[in-house]
């Protein structure tokens, strides 16, 4: 109960991290360091980084909260006399009205997001690293300051749900994806659409769309209520939740939970009537009437967001994608003078 009770206070308590995350990559050699990246997790504290969306570089971090994310990564990776790759996870907490940096870890190695950062910046990352702990410095090889990405590079999770048949599927500190995915746009709305179109997530340009969530995002989804009836979006939301869309004068669909019987969202997912489902848990598990609804949401296929942050930051893809179109760029086309890329005769990468 203690560790279930902590682990709920940070992920109230903290706003997203910066990864790998207000992780920071370092390089280092001899008596320099070198900022590889610095990206920001879309979801909030509590979620696995493995699982969480992120963000090269960071979209909502301030510039000075970032400068202290770097100057600690440099003092750390000086005082630890890293060879080669350093990853360092910090979070952010908001104390007294101002933004204060914590580190939760430092690892003295590359991390699953080094071909992440790599695509995002046109850096060879792990090849500079290992050619550092072969004795080479990074002045030698030519790396001699933080590399700055032209556009935003966002990460998304791919998870094996749908081989697990009623399983719950809200986001937790155990990491349960399979693998990644990337987008890459000059936007971070248009970036987070593609990153979700990749994973399997295709965004709805029109139809209905259910809101359920937990007693301290009621506030917050209203905002996103208001943007979603504004793009036409018909919206349904269970007891709660209509109430206070209802309070702020937003149309909406009461449907019964289903403890409560017929017709509940289960029958609507049925009937295809739901295009999307934002539910932010209040509980966890398959028995629970939220449980049964994300697992439903699964077998149905219609996409299912469970963190209030993915489901801003999937709002403002949804609002993008009506005033522009989804381009399509090869790694060689983006990185023309770099040419991060080797590709077999024959062979691309696009993004």
């Amino acid at each position: 109960d203690y560790i279930r009770e902590r682990r709920r206070g940070q992920r109230e308590m903290f706003v997203p991290l910066a990864h790998p995350p207000g992780q920071a990559q370092a390089d280092f050699g001899e008596a320099d360091v070198v900022i590889a990246g610095v990206m920001e997790h879309i979801e909030e504290a509590g979620v696995h980084s493995g699982d969480s969306a992120c963000s090269i570089p960071p979209y909502s971090l301030s510039g000075p909260v970032v400068e202290e994310i770097r100057r600690a990564t440099h003092a750390m990776a000086k005082r630890l006399k890293v060879i080669g790759l350093m990853n360092v996870q910090f979070a952010i907490k908001r104390e007294d009205g101002a933004m204060n940096v914590y580190v939760l870890e430092v690892n003295p190695r590359a991390s699953r997001t080094v071909p992440f950062v790599a695509k995002a910046t046109g850096v060879p990352i792990a090849k500079i690293a290992a050619k550092v702990m072969a004795g080479a410095t990074l002045a030698e090889l030519g790396v001699t300051k933080e590399p700055i990405p032209a556009h935003v590079s966002i990460k998304e999770s791919v998870f094996p749900f749908r081989k697990f048949v009623g399983v719950d599927i809200v986001l937790g500190p155990e990491m349960r994806s399979t693998g990644e995915v990337m987008g890459i746009s000059e936007r971070f709305s248009i970036a987070f659409a593609k990153a979700q179109l990749a994973s399997g997530v295709v965004l709805p340009k029109s139809g209905r769309i259910f809101l359920s969530v937990a007693s301290r995002h009621k506030d917050q989804i209203v905002g996103l209520a208001k943007r979603l009836t504004v793009m036409g979006y018909e919206l349904l939301a269970t007891g709660g939740t209509a109430r206070r869309l209802e309070e702020a004068e937003i149309p909406v669909e009461l449907v019964k939970k289903i403890a409560e019987g017929h017709p509940n969202l289960i029958d609507h997912l049925k009937n295809e009537d739901v295009s999307l489902i934002l539910n932010t848990p209040s509980g966890k598990g398959a028995r629970t009437d939220e449980g049964r609804i994300r697992a439903a949401s699964v077998q149905h296929g219609v996409p299912c967001i469970t963190t209030i942050q993915a489901a801003e930051a999937a709002v403002k893809a949804m609002e993008a994608l009506r005033q522009e179109e989804m381009n399509v760029q090869s790694l060689q086309e983006r990185f023309p003078s770099s040419s991060p890329v080797t590709t077999l005769p024959d062979q691309g990468s696009s993004v």
